[in-house]
């Protein structure tokens, strides 16, 4: 005989209502009876069973399951799980939704207190009378307060206000934020930011998420954009990479093409040559012991000279942060073992 399931009162809910307070006993449900339905419900259709086909169109807007293969119904009237509410601007969106920001870990409590906004304004969007102005002011003001509450919350809170504010001066996108701050959590956690500056182990910790995430910056560039010096950020940086066991990928010279070519306002056309050069070059192992960002940047000045949609090598120095000098010396050497003519 199956077991049936079996649903137990854990502890009681108290919720205030206009009839005085009233008492909810908070369920919970166990046995395999309630597994198998919770599973019931939360499966979804993934696969035709006519043709074992993985091509479905969900059209939201018939509620319908099609095969794209085949063209069989799978499943029709599908609950639409959207809001019931049609927008037509951004604004609309705003004012109509009914849910705050999402969790993000750009922030030391990950968004989840509660924020008190400065508009001085009511739920209905009317302004708040003088008389009770100064009241929330000091609401505010010990809430804010009360989001930091120990040493490391504040440090945290600090750390990621940097790291926000170095990410926006190089512009970088918010996965490699993301990722710079899980790596400052991580050297939180195993207690490495003693005795160094957070302007220091944040500077790292974004570094390593650029190189995480394949969009490398130079250490040059991280310490224009932060407070601290380049030599710094490398101890600390190493220091990081070898306490915590991060699996960090050297940085290739193909890593750089996409912002060196947008940087020289190149198209698509210059970028593929780019490639192109860079495979043969890799096949007769001419990358290997030199800088990637030189071998980048003399590799799109000889892509834009064979597109006819030339840069000066002053041009692609500034960009790429490297020497004229280290220009010449590379595509000198690029040209003279990969047989390319180039009309100087």
């Amino acid at each position: 005989m199956s077991e049936l399931p079996r649903c137990l009162p854990t502890h009681q809910i108290y919720i205030p209502s206009p009839l005085g307070i009233i008492s909810l006993p908070l369920v919970l449900c166990v046995g395999k009876g309630c597994e198998s339905m919770a599973d019931e419900q939360v499966e979804d259709i993934v696969k035709c069973p006519e043709c074992n086909s993985r091509n479905l169109d969900r059209d939201e807007t018939r509620g319908e399951i099609v095969c794209q293969d085949c063209g069989l119904v799978l499943e029709d009237n599908v609950i639409d799980q959207g809001a019931e509410w049609r927008v037509f601007s951004p604004e609309q969106g705003d004012q109509r939704a009914r849910t705050g920001a999402p969790m993000t870990v750009m922030l030391h409590d990950k968004g989840l207190s509660t924020d008190i906004d400065w508009q001085n304004k009511d739920y209905s969007g009317k302004s708040i009378s003088s008389r009770y102005r100064s009241q929330f002011y000091r609401m505010r003001k010990w809430q804010k307060r009360s989001r930091v509450s120990n040493a490391t919350e504040r440090n945290l809170a600090m750390a990621l206000a940097e790291l926000d504010r170095m990410a926006s001066r190089l512009d970088l996108p918010k996965s490699i934020r993301e990722a710079a701050a899980v790596n400052y959590k991580k050297a939180v956690e195993a207690r490495l930011i003693r005795g160094r500056s957070i302007e220091g182990v944040a500077a790292a910790s974004l570094y390593a998420a650029c190189r995480q995430c394949k969009n490398p910056r130079t250490l040059d560039e991280i310490g224009e954009a932060s407070r601290t010096g380049r030599k710094e950020i490398g101890r600390t940086y190493r220091f990081m990479v070898r306490e915590l066991k991060m699996k960090i990928p050297p940085t290739k010279p193909e890593d750089y093409i996409p912002r060196f070519c947008s940087g020289l306002d190149l198209d698509a056309e210059v970028q593929a040559k780019a490639y192109e050069l860079i495979s043969a070059a890799q096949e007769k192992e001419l990358t290997s012991g030199r800088g990637p960002t030189g071998i980048a940047a003399s590799i799109i000045y000889i892509a834009s000279v064979l597109c006819g949609k030339r840069r000066t090598q002053r041009e692609v120095a500034e960009v790429a942060g490297v020497t004229e000098v280290t220009i010449r010396n590379r595509y000198k050497e690029l040209i003279q073992n990969l047989n390319i003519e180039l009309e100087i």
